[in-house]
């Protein structure tokens, strides 16, 4: 892994070329890429996992890790070379030069942003909440949590990040939580360590393969969200320096807590006891030796989930911000609001959009959704990276081994195909979601030309 270029100080990123505010230090965005990739995943989609793979929990966050340190990499190149919004679409456009794929992986990303904070809306209304009250229909709530969480976006993006700093921090101290209770339950003798190698699925052929497949495909929901981060870059200290330590330690130290986490569910509690749980993590607190309160630490998964969907909506918002910038979406999409330099435009359409997506469907079937949808972008961006070598930029970036996104473009093209045994209904809201983004891209280049924009 190297760096190429001619000179490090040369950079567009160190200049005020952008009319967002620049206030994100490096230590700030290593919280910010470890807080946006905790939460729903791990906190509510373990006990989904688990249904498909058995009591090997840890086998699919193994793999998933890996898929995501092969992506990362690429994303990290990229943002060093382009450090601006808009992330994947931008890379996607600067790599094929076709407005009809850009559009739709732009969309492709803006709706995974949105259904991770419509599962995330709809696990902070679940069995963690029940454990505080169950006199408010989860649907209302969902809504009002995501109304609450655009107020905070409309505010400042300084706001929004410091607020994830501080729900990040309780997030890890839940996560801490159950690995010292899997510690204890491991030195005072209990759990059940053959269940490690537990599969659901039985034999060894066909079967045991798409079972790994289809747990690691949805496990990954857990993994995604660094690549939320370049649509910060805008608003990044120094991006082409910061990225590539925070966007590898945070994926780093997620991934070595998920796995944890993992083999610790499934020594104290049997597979099908997480399956049945939307707080499955709920149910190993309850299940270990230590006398920690279990309503506590339902506050702790509720901060979780918090934190998951504020980080979603804001980098949705800078999406579209970015694309309005891009001339993909109208230049009203592009709107900040003048005293808080906050994309206002961006914040209320995703935020109605997620409203919308919260009666759509359960965590697990909006978790895979968002896997299916960021698979298949990061394939995208795998080969992006490979095209975009031929692009040589004046400042010096992050190089990653060519093998690293050749890989990636395989697993994630493995993972998003039939051989996950993925429901059906995933592949019908992801092609419902594709076909407005179609009727978007059609309305869009109508308006233009009425306009002589075209």
């Amino acid at each position: 892994m190297s760096t190429t270029g001619r000179d490090a100080d040369v950079s567009p990123e160190r200049g005020d070329d952008t009319p967002l505010r620049r206030v994100i230090g490096p230590k700030l965005l290593i919280l910010f890429v470890i807080g946006d990739i905790l939460g729903t995943g791990i906190y509510a989609a373990t006990g989904q996992v688990a249904g498909k793979v058995g009591g090997a929990l840890w086998l699919p966050f193994v793999i998933g890790f890996v898929v995501a340190i092969l992506t990362a990499a690429s994303y990290v190149e990229l943002v060093g070379k382009y450090p601006q919004a808009a992330g994947a679409a931008l890379y996607t456009q600067k790599a094929f030069k076709v407005p009809f794929l850009t559009f739709i992986i732009a969309f492709m990303v803006m709706c995974s942003g949105l259904s991770s904070a419509s599962a995330a809306a709809r696990a902070f209304s679940g069995d963690y909440l029940a454990e505080f009250t169950g006199f408010f229909p989860p649907t209302l709530v969902a809504i009002l949590f995501i109304l609450a969480l655009a107020a905070l976006n409309l505010r400042g993006v300084s706001e929004s990040v410091k607020t994830n700093v501080v729900l990040t921090l309780v997030e890890l101290t839940g996560l801490l939580v159950v690995l010292a209770i899997g510690a204890w339950a491991v030195m005072a003798g209990d759990g059940d360590p053959s269940r490690l190698g537990e599969f659901q699925a039985e034999g060894t052929g066909y079967a045991l393969i798409t079972s790994v497949l289809g747990a690691t495909a949805l496990g990954f929901f857990a993994f995604v969200g660094f690549e939320d981060s370049v649509n910060m870059a805008e608003e990044t200290k120094d991006p082409v320096r910061t990225f590539p330590r925070a966007i590898f330690i945070g994926v780093t130290v997620t991934g070595t807590l998920y796995v944890l986490v993992a083999l610790v569910s499934s020594l104290l509690v049997d597979y099908r006891v997480l399956e049945a749980s939307s707080g499955p993590l709920l149910e190993v607190v309850k299940a270990g030796g230590l006398a920690f309160p279990p309503k506590l630490f339902a506050l702790i998964a509720l901060f979780a989930v918090t934190n998951s969907a504020l980080i979603n909506i804001m980098m949705a918002s800078r999406l579209c911000y970015g694309m309005a910038n891009e001339r993909i979406l109208p230049r009203g999409m592009g709107r900040v609001l003048p005293r808080r330099r906050t994309p206002i435009a961006g914040i209320l359409f995703v935020s109605l959009l997620a409203i919308g997506l919260v009666s759509t469907g359960e965590i697990a079937g909006l978790g895979d959704t968002t896997s299916f949808l960021l698979l298949c972008v990061f394939a995208v961006v795998n080969i992006a990276v490979l095209v975009l070598r031929r692009d040589h930029v004046e400042h010096r970036h992050f190089r990653t081994p060519t093998p690293l996104p050749v890989l990636g473009a395989i697993t994630a093209l493995i993972l998003a195909s039939p051989l996950s045994d993925r429901p059906a209904n995933v592949y019908i809201r992801a092609g419902v979601l594709l076909a407005i983004g179609i009727g978007l891209w059609a309305l869009n280049k109508i308006v233009m030309k009425v306009r002589g924009e075209a």
